[in-house]
């Protein structure tokens, strides 16, 4: 049950980042500068958080910080704006389609990253690593097939990257994909240190509230570089872009970081990560439902390969944490008894 609980959270998470991401088109199409953005939809989530934690920690004691976990969520939120900004300045200098090419890696990213931090465990004579390993690569794979022929399918759309990538010098284009590459590894890196932080801090309200704060304050510095003395960009109008900013900041950015950080704590970096591949499934649907947007071979297939490798993941998951549970309670029988065999108990220690 819980499980299934983790899973509808984020597949509810991934829905609203869906919708934030198209009132985030509309509203920088309209001169909103993403930087400002993401500036005040985290402070925005940061005045919604603060009060919800002296709530939620009324009635049971406030738990104390450590230097080492007050370093580690100032790390997470730096990781955090420079992933977005890496992203931001990358797309600046390539295209959107080349930043969702490269943030389609980050299933790959965190799965690697996950193996040299142990966090994930491959043994090669279990079908459940072999189902996870197998799954990252499809959904990957999946992900890039949708982007790429996605963006060749469109006319409109492939004419203007055609036409900015003739435009652009070769030199700011291979400058862009580093950047977004950058970027995606940064994310990969930030489900690897929420999961750190949550090992030995399981606060999920605490990490969420106080890494708002800090990214809202990294990013207003980012922001008065990135801007220079551009006032105009700091100006908030009442119309798309007022309304992205409460969207994004009451409902996304706040959700996003508290359901992140607690599946985090519970499964771990790479479930996680595998839900970005899944986000690009649920923009189809949901532009084949409300826009009436017309769906590619290759979408298709990409979306099908996703949703394989998807539920591939989620099978060698549940597969782990059985095996796991087994070997607890075996563990427990056999510490439990007098005459327990001695090999038993080597393998349980």
């Amino acid at each position: 049950m819980e499980d299934l609980k983790v899973t509808v959270l984020m597949v509810v998470a991934q829905v609203l980042e869906v919708g934030m991401n198209t009132l985030i088109k509309a509203a920088t199409a309209k001169g909103m500068s993403d930087y400002v953005f993401m500036v005040y939809s985290n402070v925005m989530a940061f005045s919604l958080l603060l009060p919800s934690s002296f709530l939620y920690y009324r009635n049971r004691p406030s738990p104390s910080i450590t230097i080492s976990i007050f370093c580690r969520i100032f790390l997470l939120s730096l990781l955090i704006c420079a992933a977005r900004t890496l992203l931001y300045t990358g797309i600046g200098y390539s295209s959107p389609v080349l930043a969702s090419v490269m943030s389609d890696l980050s299933p790959a990213f965190t799965f690697l990253l996950a193996i040299i931090f142990r966090y994930e465990k491959v043994e090669m004579r279990q079908v459940s690593s072999h189902a996870k390993c197998i799954g990252t690569v499809l959904s990957t794979t999946g992900a890039l097939m949708v982007t790429l022929y996605r963006g060749e399918a469109n006319s409109g759309d492939s004419n203007l990257e055609d036409d900015k990538a003739i435009v652009l010098p070769q030199d700011e284009w291979l400058l862009g994909g580093v950047l977004l590459a950058l970027g995606s590894f940064c994310l990969s890196v930030v489900f690897n240190v929420k999961t750190w932080i949550m090992k030995e801090y399981p606060e999920v309200m605490m990490i969420a509230t106080i890494s708002c704060g800090f990214v809202a304050m990294l990013s207003a510095m980012v922001s008065l570089i990135a801007e220079g003395d551009n006032a105009q960009a700091w100006t908030l109008r009442a119309d798309m872009e007022l309304a992205a900013i409460l969207y994004s900041g009451i409902i996304v950015v706040s959700m996003r970081s508290l359901t992140n950080i607690w599946a985090c704590g519970r499964k771990g970096p790479v479930y996680v990560a595998m839900f970005t591949p899944l986000g690009m499934v649920i923009a189809l649907a949901m532009g084949l439902v409300f826009l009436g947007e017309s769906l590619s071979l290759g979408s298709v297939i990409g979306g099908g390969v996703i949703t394989i490798g998807f539920y591939g993941v989620l099978w060698g998951q549940a597969q782990q944490e059985k095996m796991a549970f087994q070997t607890t309670v075996i563990c427990s029988s056999v510490s439990s008894s007098s005459n327990a065999v001695p090999l038993l108990q080597n393998q349980c220690v």
